[in-house]
């Protein structure tokens, strides 16, 4: 269907681009009540404590407006921000920045909320898991359209990790495509049979279905809605049966109060479809301080 799998950068121009097409459009009327090639001062701050991201974004509006544009930052990405602090100073054509302050804000606050939000997560874990592996954070595929590499570069920069990022990327064998298959070893033969050089992971919902597909070659596992007791016979059964040889993720509805305590049944992985499903953006406002000397 398509010719290749798009890059991170690749995702980020067309980010920008769209952003700024669906904004600007033919022309921003607004910005035209400034003076032509008056350059201003502006500074962004940061309302509440947060996890700074998508500076490459943010960065990347300006140099489309106005290549001369300087952004001075004030805090690294990934950073913890206190509230009410400034995060960058910005000289800009003032034209250009009335222009790209919106899109170039609407990428800071939703990657930064993506980042925050995983940060707390993953703090949640820290010094819980017994696992020799240790315990990871991860994020799903349920992002926003057009935004999924961007928000799965949040989450990194969060502290946590992506599953797989797309389609492409991996395979994950859900309780349809199991229906469809006609079984879990079934689906899991297919799925070699492939020799597509992705991960290959399968979901089961019972203790069962763990034996099936652990005896069926399963190097990774996804343990759906199982309960605390479940999921320490789960790496039980991995660890004395099977050698410890597949990966044990966990997934379904997980709270950030039930972390610690599934991180310490010895799960190699816990996924979190809201570290990009329920975004909250993190609070920025950009003020113009004055007119730059010529």
């Amino acid at each position: 269907m398509f010719d290749h799998n798009e890059t991170l950068e690749e995702a980020r121009e067309r980010n920008i681009r769209e952003a700024l097409f669906e904004d600007i459009g033919r022309c921003d009327w607004t910005a035209q009540l400034v003076p032509a090639h008056s350059a201003v001062h502006a500074q962004v701050r940061v309302r509440e404590a947060a996890v700074l991201c998508g500076r490459p974004w943010f960065e990347g509006v300006f140099a489309q407006l106005d290549s001369k544009a300087r952004i001075q930052w004030h805090y690294d990405e990934g950073a913890d921000m206190a509230a009410d602090t400034v995060v960058c100073d910005i000289h800009a054509d003032g034209r250009a920045l009335l222009s790209a302050e919106r899109p170039a804000l609407n990428f800071l606050q939703l990657l930064s909320g993506t980042a925050t939000l995983t940060r707390a997560h993953a703090r949640a874990i820290e010094g819980h898991s017994p696992n020799p592996r240790g315990c990871a954070v991860l994020d799903t595929r349920k992002t926003l359209p057009g935004l999924r590499l961007a928000q799965k570069y949040a989450v990194r920069v969060g502290g946590g990790a992506n599953q797989r990022l797309a389609l492409y990327d991996g395979i994950l064998i859900k309780e349809n495509h199991i229906a469809a298959a006609g079984g879990i070893t079934q689906a899991l033969q297919a799925a070699a049979a492939l020799q597509a050089g992705v991960t290959v992971q399968v979901e089961v919902e019972t203790l069962a279905e763990l034996r099936e597909a652990l005896q069926g070659g399963a190097t990774s596992v996804l343990l759906d809605n199982f309960s605390e007791a479940q999921m320490r016979e789960a790496v039980a059964l991995n660890r004395d049966s099977f050698g410890t040889q597949a990966l044990l993720e966990v997934s379904g509805g997980v709270a950030l109060d039930q972390l610690a305590w599934i991180a310490a049944t010895g799960v190699d992985r816990i996924s979190i479809g809201k570290l990009t499903k329920d975004v909250r953006a993190v609070d920025y406002s950009m003020r113009v301080l004055g007119p730059l000397a010529p």
